[in-house]
């Protein structure tokens, strides 16, 4: 063998080697094995009282958590977490009519400046037929307050590529935040290319808690289309987050304070799944605080991968 080939026979197996001690559990110098933390799900969760206020300051010990009916080991906990925010905060601008659209601009810029904290990454987008995003992820309340200026009303609604858009675009941005979708809108689906299925298993992937405003522009059930309302509830049921009923979109700041004080009062509970399921596998995730009577809002399932949850 020439020097050249002999070269890079050492080089590729050098690299076959590194590879499979990737993919391998460590020694450490004592002889116990390093656990690699590929299998890590993390839970973000909000625990509101009767009232619908948050409840911090709970101990670890509060807390029951399960993974398809079989409980688990809460490995790492935080109480009212820090971690920065990727929000992806999406305006329904076929719901308002002209005379209310300045409103609805004004309250999605005043959310922005309550919401976005140093460290912190929001992008506005805007949805009727077309989804549109109108300013990139950033911490930069001006350029976002530009974006929400920018709404501008049209036709149909594209609920479901509004949820697929939207979660793909907060799957891109860095790990080890806290996403979520905060969704304004009549819910009311007309023209999206993607399917509810195809919604649903963007947003469970993207790991965001989806938090909906749903304008009602009629109150009663018979008079208007209810599939997307309940299309929006089988989502958040997956992914963890809440609906909220505003009778108008004069309640928009008052239901924007209310997932700014669950954001910001957040716990976040890890574990390793055991036992652990296949590939492809969605599951489910139980969280309880069993000695009262609280709500909780949580991330309640993910599909499994085998390389980081």
């Amino acid at each position: 063998m020439n020097q050249p080939n002999k070269l890079i026979s050492v080089v590729s197996a050098a690299i076959f080697y590194c590879a499979l001690a990737a993919h391998a559990q460590v020694p450490s110098k004592s002889g116990a094995r390093i656990r690699v933390e590929t299998d890590l799900v993390n839970v973000p969760a909000s625990v509101l009282d009767a009232n619908g206020k948050p409840v911090a300051d709970l101990p670890e010990s509060a807390f029951a958590l399960s993974e398809n009916g079989v409980p688990q080991k809460i490995d790492r906990f935080e109480t009212q977490t820090n971690r920065p925010l990727e929000l992806a905060l999406m305006v329904d601008s076929s719901l308002s009519a002209l005379k209310e659209m300045k409103f609805e601009r004004e309250a999605t810029a005043r959310f922005i400046r309550l919401v976005v904290r140093p460290g912190d990454l929001l992008s506005v987008f805007q949805f009727s037929d077309e989804v549109f995003q109108l300013s990139a992820f950033s911490s930069d309340v001006p350029l976002l307050e530009a974006g929400a200026e920018r709404i501008a009303p049209g036709a149909g609604t594209s609920l479901f590529d509004a949820i697929v858009l939207g979660s793909q675009a907060l799957s891109k941005t860095p790990a080890g935040r806290r996403r979520v979708i905060v969704l304004v809108t009549d819910a009311g689906e007309t023209t999206s290319e993607d399917t509810f299925e195809m919604a649903r298993q963007a947003a469970i992937q993207s790991e965001a808690l989806l938090y909906t405003i749903l304008i009602r522009p009629v109150k009663s059930e018979s008079g208007r289309n209810t599939g997307g309302e309940h299309a929006i509830e089988t989502i958040i049921d997956s992914t963890g987050g809440a609906m909220y009923y505003p009778d108008d979109l004069s309640q928009l700041d008052a239901m924007f304070e209310k997932i700014n004080r669950e954001l910001r009062t957040q716990y976040l509970l890890s574990y390793y799944p055991e036992p652990k399921s296949k590939a492809g596998a969605y599951c489910r995730i139980e969280l309880e605080i069993p000695a009262e009577n609280y709500t909780l809002h949580y991330r309640k399932g993910y599909i499994a991968t085998g390389i980081g949850q």
